[in-house]
């Protein structure tokens, strides 16, 4: 690995410990930890979608021609993202107006990149011996994913407001959603196509 690889690791584990400190000391108020935000995942459709993007993820994985892409972090990638991403992407938004805390902002930023790219980079260094070169791009690409899911499975219909994202909302996460996946599909669409691209350009 090259010293600018190892300032690189050093720097994002440091990142991934100060997070940990972070987030044990706003437990009460990070609502990652809150029953509200498990309920939030657990509507049916959101689960739904999950399982049928994470098989597929998932399936294709050992298929692409990347040697470095297999069934465990193909698999793990897809469930730290279904658990984060509606937190990270809301909270930074949040943030971003004004209406978070930076500890959280922070934290929110740690489980993005870990989600997306530290824990692939981390499993392949153990796995082989040797950071992935395709460290870089992943970044990108995963992130692209991350942030549709994030937004994807934020996706609320609001009586008074129409389809919104659940974060717009002042209660967010709320304990529990009535949304049904019908009323909200035409909006969760593009998200669910760019998913469905980024498997179909692995299988091709």
């Amino acid at each position: 690995m090259t010293p600018s690889l190892r300032i690189y690791v050093g720097m994002y584990l440091a990142s991934c410990a100060l997070a940990v400190l972070l987030a044990v000391r706003e437990r009460r108020t990070l609502s990652i930890f809150s029953g509200a935000y498990r309920q939030f995942l657990m509507a049916p459709w959101k689960l739904a979608s999950f399982a049928v993007a994470a098989s597929g993820m998932t399936w294709i994985a050992p298929y692409t021609g990347d040697h470095t892409w297999d069934y465990f972090d193909a698999a793990l990638m897809s469930i730290l993202t279904f658990a984060s991403a509606p937190w990270a992407i809301g909270t930074i938004w949040l943030a971003l107006r004004g209406k978070a805390k930076a500890a959280h902002a922070f934290v929110a930023f740690n489980c993005w990149m870990f989600s997306a790219s530290w824990n692939y980079d981390l499993y392949i260094l153990f796995r082989d011996g040797k950071y992935p070169v395709t460290w870089f791009p992943n970044i990108f690409a995963s992130s692209a994913l991350y942030i549709c899911a994030g937004l994807m499975w934020n996706l609320e219909k609001h009586p008074g407001r129409g389809v919104i994202f659940a974060f717009m909302e002042e209660d967010w996460p709320r304990s529990a959603s009535r949304t049904s996946f019908r009323s909200i599909f035409g909006y969760a669409l593009p998200f669910m196509l760019v998913v469905a691209a980024a498997i179909l350009y692995f299988v091709v």
